[in-house]
């Protein structure tokens, strides 16, 4: 039976389409049970759509809490069944309400080499810090900001200060990683 994975996602969805589209081919034994987003209108509800995959997509806003709102998504991640919670640029921090029901399941990637550059602007930091090698961090979720023990990281050169240079190059990376690393995490739960 494939391992059912929730992916979380709060803009473009680029990552959200690499993990699909490895499952739809067959490169990954899961399926993308559930599509979480946190903003209404973002491009990775689209992508969902044309993968036909079940999303939940609100306003932590519409519900009287964080609290509530991550009830609710257990909710939904209860009903599909979900073994696996990949963050795929979703750009709110986790509660422990949702690490109480999912803890030990949910990863994220970073487009940093943590423990360096932590926080949604790393690259923008990176870049202003000067540094030349860049990298995409893949980590276990916890309660610190990406803080939980690494997975992978993969590295590489950047010799400018572009921050959206960074972030096109890093995005290709992150695609292959991604998909390798949930790969390697299914077939060591098996």
């Amino acid at each position: 039976m494939k391992k059912r994975l929730a992916v979380f996602a709060s803009g473009s969805g680029t990552n959200f389409e690499a993990i699909a589209r490895a499952c739809a081919d067959g490169r990954l034994d899961a399926e993308v049970a559930l599509m979480v987003c946190d903003k209404p209108g973002a491009a990775v509800v689209a992508r969902a759509e044309r993968f036909g995959v079940p999303s939940f997509v609100a306003s932590p806003k519409e519900f009287g809490s964080k609290a509530a709102f991550e009830q609710e998504v257990i909710r939904r991640m209860d009903a599909a069944g979900i073994d696996l919670v990949c963050l795929a640029g979703y750009m709110r921090i986790i509660s422990d309400v949702l690490l109480d029901a999912y803890g030990g399941r949910i990863i994220n990637i970073h487009p940093s080499l943590l423990p360096a550059f932590k926080g949604a602007h790393a690259v923008e930091d990176a870049v202003a810090y000067g540094v030349k090698v860049y990298g995409i961090t893949i980590h276990w979720v916890n309660a610190d900001l990406d803080g939980g023990k690494i997975i992978a990281q993969r590295a590489f050169e950047y010799d400018g200060n572009d921050p959206e240079e960074v972030h096109r190059i890093g995005q290709k990376i992150e695609h292959a990683l991604y998909v390798e690393t949930i790969d390697k995490l299914l077939k060591e739960k098996k």
